[in-house]
């Protein structure tokens, strides 16, 4: 009896052991998966883009002469405002020296970095040719055109996000604090300028205004609290680490942050329809189209219900402690903010420019339907920030960082 007693105390840790190694191979064959899931998004992407070219954008996209903004501009808004909202709740911490927020630093400006390849991999199939842009950005720069200026600072905040993020990885903390707040200060100036290049274009009543870069400052740093949230519980599902109670802290005041900007936004949405309505023709056919048009269920229940008022509810119930419920917040916001932006871009847009000169064949709505190139475009661009991130994650052991 003894001996079968010592027998089976014998074999138990084997066979937890054993169990161990089949969770662990079984989490490792997931994430290969996903990498390959994600690569093959990439080159799908990559090869709808290519073959758009070679057919000619008209051909391709469903973007029209009315109508020449589509899926394409507001996927990559949604990532150059995710980055720099990545950047922006980072920098609470890791420059402005608040030190609960430092644990999530070298993850999120890595995820700033991911989000802006990602919108440069998109706008790249948008635009005719981004080579000889990029020549003529260098050689002939227009300082009066907000294309120029975005182009310029968003091709600087990427840089300064690449240095910080080799210097905190390196553990140079000091000098990587002066990198991130040049990155802020381009990030801020960049997406500023990207609410201006929306704001200045009077033609456009929905979006002419100096609303637009404020609403964009404030809805980035909604969109990073999100990603970080959500992403680093991925990262710790994928790496299989577990949250420290340093890390969990700074979740927690991302949470609050996050709560916080849902309400900023949801004020600004507010104001935006109460002053709408006080403005001309145009601009109430384009808010008509988002309450009770066709873009109703887009702004209700995705934008309105995924993107804040779900998560804020979420938010609130899970008090930054219950990391299960508040990574459903976060995807929850992802997704919605998704189709805020397309929103934002398609809306401004489906009231004709000549409407209010009575041009009879332009006294209805103008409709858009993304094309099958430009979906897997926006699916490439989807899978580029997934494979990053994957990678990041395994490369840098789950972007652990030492106190500093």
């Amino acid at each position: 009896m003894a001996d079968n007693v010592s027998v089976e105390a014998a074999e138990a840790p084997s066979l937890a052991d054993a169990g161990a190694g089949a969770v662990e191979a079984i989490k490792s064959k997931m994430y290969y998966l996903l990498v390959g899931v994600m690569a093959v998004l990439v080159v799908a992407g990559a090869a709808a883009g290519i073959h758009a070219r070679l057919i000619g954008s008209l051909e391709a996209y469903g973007a029209t002469r009315e109508m020449p903004w589509g899926i394409l501009i507001s996927t990559y808004v949604f990532f150059v405002v995710t980055s720099t909202g990545l950047c922006l709740v980072s920098s609470i911490g890791h420059v402005f020296g608040v030190k609960a927020f430092t644990p999530i630093a070298e993850r999120s400006v890595f995820l700033a970095v991911a989000t802006i390849m990602s919108g440069f991999f998109v706008i790249f199939f948008e635009i005719e040719n981004p080579f000889r842009m990029a020549i003529y950005n260098v050689i002939s720069p227009n300082l009066t055109s907000n294309i120029w200026w975005m182009g310029t600072l968003y091709g600087a905040y990427m840089m300064f996000m690449a240095v910080e993020f080799y210097l905190l990885v390196t553990g140079k903390y000091r000098i990587a604090m002066i990198a991130g707040f040049l990155g802020v200060v381009s990030g801020v100036a960049a997406h500023s300028n990207l609410g201006a290049v929306f704001g200045m274009l009077d033609g456009r009543e929905f979006w002419y205004g100096p609303f637009m870069p404020i609403y964009f400052i404030a809805s980035a740093m909604m969109s990073g609290a999100a990603a970080i949230i959500l992403f680093t519980w991925l990262g710790s599902k994928v790496t299989g680490n577990e949250l420290d109670p340093p890390m969990r802290r700074a979740l927690e005041l991302t949470t609050q942050v996050g709560v916080l900007l849902i309400t900023i936004i949801l004020f600004f949405t507010i104001w935006k329809f109460i002053i709408g309505y006080a403005g001309g023709d145009a601009k109430k056919m384009a808010l008509d189209s988002l309450i009770k048009g066709p873009y109703a269920f887009n702004f209700w229940v995705l934008e309105l219900g995924s993107g804040m008022i779900i998560p804020l509810l979420l938010f609130i119930k899970s008090r930054g402690r219950q990391l299960g419920m508040m990574a459903t917040a976060s995807a929850m916001m992802m997704f919605g903010i998704f189709f805020m932006r397309y929103d934002l871009v398609i809306v401004g847009q489906v009231v004709p420019v000549q409407y209010e000169l009575n041009v009879t064949e332009y006294s209805h709505l103008l409709s858009y339907t993304p094309s099958v190139h430009e979906i897997m475009v926006v699916l490439g661009g989807i899978g580029l920030a997934g494979l990053i991130f994957l990678l990041g994650e395994k490369v840098f052991d789950g972007h652990k960082t030492e106190a500093h």
